[in-house]
């Protein structure tokens, strides 16, 4: 039996990078510790790793889709030279009520909808109760739980002792989360095996 596909699903703003506001070119970059070891790490546990991100910038007018595409070459240029491979970005461009023009509609993508994952899930055949998701907002859990995505694990550097929620890991720091990632994995690989 062949194991599930898996993938690690990434917020943009506030998880890979420092959330600036509206970061959109190389010059307002700032990583956030830990990202890399975290990639390295959750590759070697055999997912793949694909952003999901809302891009409010671009419905506002801030920056075009075809700056956000040009800004991500670089940031997957940046990855590669420390030897990880992003699969797949996936990025809403849509606002309900600040966006302008095509971009102002309630899409089905924004999260907290689930639209990105599921598509990303069509497009690589993951298996959903395999796959795990880090995010930093409320929105980014919301849709990985519409979604079924198995493991959610939320950033939050100020959290003290969170709450119990069901699939729900809340970390101060990505070196925690590579922790938790690794517990969601060994978990699937105990899930998956064959009954004695």
């Amino acid at each position: 039996m062949s194991a599930p596909r898996k993938a690690l699903f990434l917020d943009r703003d506030g998880v890979i990078n420092i959330d600036h506001g509206y970061v959109c070119t190389p010059a307002r970059t700032d990583f956030v510790d830990g990202i890399f070891a975290l990639c390295t790490h959750a590759q070697a546990l055999g997912y793949r790793l694909i952003v999901a991100t809302n891009q409010a910038g671009i419905a506002r007018g801030y920056f075009s889709e075809s700056d956000f595409d040009g800004y991500m070459d670089w940031m997957r240029g940046v990855f590669r030279e420390q030897g990880i491979e992003l699969t797949a970005v996936y990025h809403c461009p849509h606002h309900a009520s600040e966006g302008l023009g095509p971009y102002r509609t309630a899409c089905d993508c924004r999260k907290p909808a689930p639209g990105m994952l599921l598509q990303a899930m069509r497009e690589h055949a993951l298996d959903a109760p395999a796959c795990a998701l880090i995010g930093d907002q409320d929105s980014d859990i919301a849709a990985g739980r519409a979604a079924g995505v198995g493991c959610l694990i939320r950033l939050d550097a100020s959290a003290g002792a969170a709450a119990a929620s069901p699939g729900l890991s809340t970390v101060i720091s990505l070196r925690e989360a590579q922790r938790v990632l690794e517990e969601c994995s060994r978990k699937q690989i105990l899930r998956a095996a064959p009954s004695g």
